[in-house]
């Protein structure tokens, strides 16, 4: 038997090395879309040479809050999402307005959304959401201590529902696809990842 790599081996396929990387060599604005500004961008290709155009999604940073209240559930919303036209259960969040902190925008995600405060605030962890075609970052806190201040100061077409599960609850839902949003899924991991480390 040879120690020689097939051709169809991981090893054997060309790849560009650290210093022979993609090089921009342009952009175009396409239009802006208030929660997101698309543009054109041409990149080379190290191994070619050739130029190859892309969309990219400029995108305000989102947030995510797994809220927990004293008894230990947290709170999560049910709404309209129009990309898949279906009710989506999910935890709070939303995008980080200009002038404002992570922190400062999950704390008013959460009270809009649901009238819910917290009394304890930790970053728990942060993804790319899609680093395809996206530039933002998504971070997920973990607002302990939360319990309900006053309704929720919903905005415009805004049509959401506070219910609130356990934690088995969530684990649950996320395995039996009650739960299907991805940034959701990768919130439940980071606070995975918190409570092991306690």
């Amino acid at each position: 038997m040879s120690d020689t790599p097939s051709s169809n081996s991981p090893s054997s396929q060309p790849h560009s090395s650290q210093s022979d990387r993609w090089l921009k060599v342009g952009t175009e604005p396409v239009g802006d879309f208030r929660i997101f500004a698309l543009r054109k961008e041409s990149w080379r290709d190290p191994r070619d040479g050739r130029d190859h155009t892309f969309s990219v999604l400029d995108t305000p940073d989102w947030v995510n809050v797994i809220a927990v209240t004293d008894d230990g559930e947290l709170v999560l919303v049910r709404q309209h999402r129009t990309g898949v036209g279906a009710l989506s259960l999910e935890i709070p969040g939303g995008m980080v307005d200009p002038g404002e902190t992570a922190r400062q925008a999950a704390e008013r995600e959460l009270m809009e959304e649901t009238g819910y405060r917290a009394k304890q605030w930790t970053e728990i962890g942060r993804v790319r959401p899609n680093p395809a075609f996206h530039t933002n970052w998504c971070t997920t806190f973990l607002a302990s201590g939360a319990e309900f201040d006053r309704p929720a100061e919903l905005h415009g077409i805004e049509d959401i529902e506070v219910e609130l599960y356990t934690r088995p609850d969530l684990d649950r839902l996320i395995r039996e696809g009650e739960i299907d949003h991805a940034l959701v899924i990768a919130a439940a991991y980071w606070a995975g990842i918190h409570d092991q480390s306690r």
